[in-house]
């Protein structure tokens, strides 16, 4: 069983930053795909960013070159620093793990996550 901790997220005009942390449980947290996705009022939840166990990242066109997704195998700790913030980046944030990550494959549905978080709001004021 893995548990997944987010944080930092709140409220922050267009243009400002935020930077977003999950905390992980497991001893074995570097083997780990980990994601973040987003979930706007009244639409599916998407991806966001994905990091895999050997450190490759993968961004969704909306936020590519904004935001960047990173990993401290040491702290089990994997974040979401966000630039540019937009209005339309407003949403609950969650934090994904799969544990049985395959060397260099990036998981970008939600279906192939198997531990999520709680959850944690941003909202982008404009």
């Amino acid at each position: 069983q893995v548990q997944l901790v987010e944080s930092g997220g709140g409220l922050v005009q267009a243009g400002g930053s935020l930077r977003l942390s999950c905390a992980a449980s497991g001893r074995t947290f570097s083997t780990y795909a980990m994601g973040w996705f987003r979930q706007a009022p009244g639409k599916q939840r998407e991806l966001v960013a994905v990091i895999t166990r050997g450190g490759s990242t993968y961004y969704a066109d909306s936020v590519k070159a904004r935001f960047t997704i990173s990993r401290d195998n040491a702290k089990n700790t994997v974040s979401l620093r966000m630039n540019s913030l937009k209005p339309e980046d407003t949403a609950v944030y969650y934090c994904a793990a799969e544990p049985a990550n395959l060397s260099g494959t990036f998981y970008l549905r939600t279906d192939e996550y198997d531990y999520w978080g709680q959850g944690t709001q941003v909202t982008v004021s404009s």
